[in-house]
């Protein structure tokens, strides 16, 4: 029981902290078993998005509804206009964020985001809710809010609008009821999702978080230091020191509750207070102070919007950041999709962007500690738009001052940045572990008995009048004949052993037909269909793309993976080549190619005003021995995997582009029986579900043994097998 009383007499706060510290602790003393609470996890955040939506449906509404036409025409452009300014701002400060972000070395396997057409910009789908049940139930969010405004608006020339306006409150204070329910919930959910996380969490992905939350926390104090206060210093009559003395108390009392709306009627008092001292109580500040402190409530602040900085870091941190051109889409959608909460636009905007949708688990882990800074934001943002729309009220607002103080806000922030990330870089330790981890490889499966063949030498006459297949089974060995350096299909481990997603499949056709490997490396592509037909080899693999000019003189199997086209850059071009337009917009363009007629001809009139070099060697690509070739012409899943070496390029798939080109295993001519026995053995691993893991393993990188299990307490210490 007096643990019962302890736990009674703290705040919600200090409940929230100790259970993040036991979470954590629990993680760590069971280690990656602590991964099955994350379901938990997983309830809790369902319960806080569960009352977002129709919250700020009703809220929104209400807020407007309530105003008269007189005093909505007064306050309403003026707070428009603030606000989006404000917006403007903060928004601003977000692009600038990445200039903190150390210049680590990432790379990383092919991701199906690679290839994920970005969702456009469609205002009309967005913004436009044709129906407004659809955008409530599939949680869009802009939408939502569009017909939020619109409704309030209507409602304040409707007559007898008292009765909607009481149940719209009603509906509100229920579902701030069943948040305040959730809110209690807080210490249990907190403490899934820590456990959860510091089980399974590795320390490396701890260690880049730290990242997002120096970030965070150095671009919160400049926005509280410099950029509030400062707009209201040049722009009113108000004082810097004035400004921060008297809503620090609501600040501070709004980060230790949690709540913004604890410290609303203290907004209201303090903002009469000051205009008061200043000879600008009226009936008209007072009205503003009365309707635009609970109306803007129900707006994204300073500290809600600087959440959506994650989405910036979250695209850093997975090695595909947002593209300048992008930018647009991200402040627009950013700022609308911030008047739900970061539990709603966190996904949303994850998902916008092509990014994986586990980021925001990172996200929750960190927001034990930025949740309470954007309250503390968000109510000196109350303040400051509150004065700001009051004095403008009074016409003493000088407009071209808040422009001057939102200017050398950003200079400063840019340069606070820049020293920020010079420091992280130095303070946190970082090695790039990408060569190790894709040379350290092994097969899946138990291998087969591999040697390798001295001298080829052609099958007999004999061997030649019976099919290839009874050769193979007689001989008890299939001769596999592989080109070199075709990463990720064969290439030679640092256990000096040829590996790779096409010699995982020959391990297991070899195992299913109780036979052993014959290797034979293939240096002169030419040669190999004469290979094939003479006997000297019974199948070449190494991710051949299928074409017509090579299906004249072999046989294909059936295509079991695709090659997607992409351009392989240096790093810091990755932007140039984004889209078809901007890559036909070039000038002296130069592209590496192969010598393959077929494609080459398909990259020819796409790209008609390049210049197209033929380039026989990824390596030398990579080992900069075409210094004048722009971009390399590649396969995705391959050049992602060569990128994992040299981590100074990157593969893009621009925009529009989706040209993809099936691979097969090169067998023999004239072998029908030999062509039908490999397919069906291949639609067998399809249809069992090998070819899937094959693909997942050497292709996406998802491989649980490269990984070695997270230390533990009770393993580890105590040897305890849970």
């Amino acid at each position: 029981m007096p643990l019962v009383k302890i736990y009674n007499k703290m705040s919600p706060f200090q409940r929230v902290i100790i259970a993040l510290i036991l979470g954590i602790l629990s993680g760590i003393f069971v280690g990656e078993p602590a991964g099955r609470l994350e379901i938990l996890g997983n309830v809790y955040i369902r319960l806080l998005q569960m009352t977002v939506i129709p919250y700020v449906l009703v809220s929104i509404m209400g807020g407007l509804g309530r105003l008269d036409g007189a005093m909505a025409a007064s306050i309403g452009i003026r707070a428009v206009k603030i606000i989006l300014l404000m917006w403007l701002g903060v928004m601003l400060t977000l692009l600038l964020l990445p200039l903190a972000y150390p210049d680590w070395q990432t790379a990383g396997f092919f991701s199906s985001s690679l290839v994920t057409e970005v969702v456009r910009f469609d205002f009309v789908d967005l913004y436009i809710p044709a129906n407004i049940f659809a955008s409530l139930s599939n949680t869009i969010v802009p939408a939502v809010v569009l017909f939020s405004l619109l409704m309030g608006i209507s409602l304040i020339n409707v007559e007898n609008k008292d009765t909607l306006l009481r149940l719209s409150s009603n509906v509100a204070d229920a579902l701030m009821g069943i948040a305040s329910f959730v809110a209690k919930l807080a210490p249990l959910g907190i403490f899934a999702i820590s456990t959860a996380a510091a089980g399974t969490l590795h320390p490396e992905d701890l260690g880049r978080l730290q990242v997002f939350l120096w970030v965070y926390l150095v671009a919160a104090a400049l926005l509280a230091f410099i950029f509030l206060p400062l707009i209201i210093h040049w722009a009113t009559p108000f004082s810097y020191r004035e400004v921060l003395s008297t809503a620090g108390e609501a600040a501070i009392t709004a980060l230790a509750t949690g709540t913004v709306l604890v410290v609303l009627p203290m907004i209201v008092e303090r903002s009469k207070e000051m205009l008061a001292n200043h000879g600008m109580e009226c009936e008209e500040t007072g009205s503003t102070v009365d309707v635009l402190v609970p109306t803007a409530y129900s707006f994204p602040s300073t500290g809600t919007l600087l959440g959506l900085g994650f989405i910036l870091f979250s695209g850093w941190y997975v090695g595909s950041p947002i593209g300048i051109e992008q930018y647009p889409s991200y402040v627009i959608m950013g700022a609308l999709t911030a008047f739900g909460s970061m539990a709603v636009a966190i996904p949303f905007m994850l998902d916008y962007f092509g990014l994986p949708a586990d980021q925001f688990q990172l996200y929750l882990l960190g927001s034990v500690v930025t949740a309470r800074i954007a309250t503390g934001l968000a109510a000196l943002h109350g303040f400051v738009v509150t004065l700001l729309v009051a004095t403008a009220v009074m016409k003493q607002l000088k407009w071209h001052r808040m422009i001057q103080a939102m200017g050398l806000h950003l200079g400063v922030t840019a340069g606070v940045m820049v020293v920020l990330g010079l420091a992280l870089t130095h303070w946190i330790p970082y090695e790039y572990e990408g060569v190790r981890t894709f040379e350290s490889m092994r097969l899946m499966g138990p291998p087969a008995t591999v040697e390798k063949i001295k001298e080829l030498s052609p099958l007999s006459s004999r061997d030649h009048e019976r099919s290839r297949l009874e050769v193979i089974q007689k001989r008890g060995s299939i001769r596999v004949g592989y080109f070199p350096n075709t990463l990720p299909y064969a290439f030679v481990n640092d256990q000096d052993r040829l590996v790779g997603l096409d010699m995982e499949m020959i391990h297991q056709l070899a195992n299913d037909l109780g036979i052993k490997i014959e290797l034979a490396r293939i240096e002169n592509p030419k040669a190999e269909s004469q290979m094939l037909s003479d006997g000297s080899v019974d199948v070449t693999l190494g991710g051949r793309a299928i074409t017509p000019t090579r299906a004249l003189n072999v046989n294909f199997s059936d295509s079991y993976i695709h090659h997607t086209a992409s351009f392989i850059v240096a790093d810091h071009r990755r932007d140039e080549f984004s889209s078809i337009a901007s890559i036909n917009k070039m000038e002296q363009l130069n592209l590496g190619v192969g010598n393959d007629v077929y494609y080459r001809t398909i990259v020819s009139d796409l790209f008609p005003q390049a210049k197209l070099t033929t380039i026989d060697s990824a390596r030398k690509y990579f080992k900069g021995k075409y210094e004048d070739v722009d971009a390399l012409v590649f396969s995705a899943e391959a050049g992602s995997a060569w990128t994992l070496l040299y981590p100074d390029y990157v593969t893009v798939v621009p925009k529009g582009w989706k040209l993809r080109a099936p691979v097969g295993l090169a067998l023999p001519k004239d072998q029908q029986n030999y062509l039908h026995f490999i397919n069906t053995w291949l639609r067998l691993k399809e249809d069992n579900g090998t070819r899937q893991k094959i693909y997942e393993y050497w292709i996406l990188g998802e491989n649980p043994k490269a990984k070695k299990p997270r230390w533990s307490v009770i393993k580890d210490v105590f040897g305890w097998d849970v």
